[in-house]
C-alpha cells in the first residue's frame, strides 16, 4: 500500500499535463480494472468566474508544478470518511 499512498499525495497538488499543457489541481483519482492510475484536473474558473471543464489524464504524463496541496485531504484509512459513512455533503 505504500506505493499507493504515493499516488493519493497528488490529492490536492498544482499539477500540468507534459503532452497538452492542461494545468490545475488534482480533485480525484481512479484506479482501473486494467492497471491505469488516472487523475482529474480541475482547471478552475475562467475569466468569467465560470468553472472550466475537469480533465482526467494517465498520472506518468503529469509533472508536479506546486506539491503543497490547496487543502487538507481526508483521512481514507480510519474514521468515518474511510468507512464511507461520510462523504463531502454530509
Amino acid at each position: 500500500m505504500i506505493q499507493v499512498n504515493k499516488h493519493f499525495e497528488l490529492l490536492g497538488q498544482r499539477v500540468e499535463d507534459k503532452v497538452t499543457g492542461f494545468t490545475g489541481i488534482v480533485d480525484s483519482l481512479c484506479f482501473d480494472l486494467y492497471g491505469c492510475i488516472q487523475a482529474a484536473i480541475n482547471p478552475g474558473q475562467d475569466e468569467k468566474k465560470e468553472m472550466k471543464t475537469s480533465m482526467w489524464f494517465d498520472i506518468s504524463r503529469l509533472k508536479i508544478i506546486d506539491s503543497t496541496p490547496v487543502m487538507d485531504r481526508p483521512n481514507f484509512e480510519y474514521g468515518t470518511k474511510a468507512e464511507g459513512l461520510q462523504g463531502a455533503s454530509q
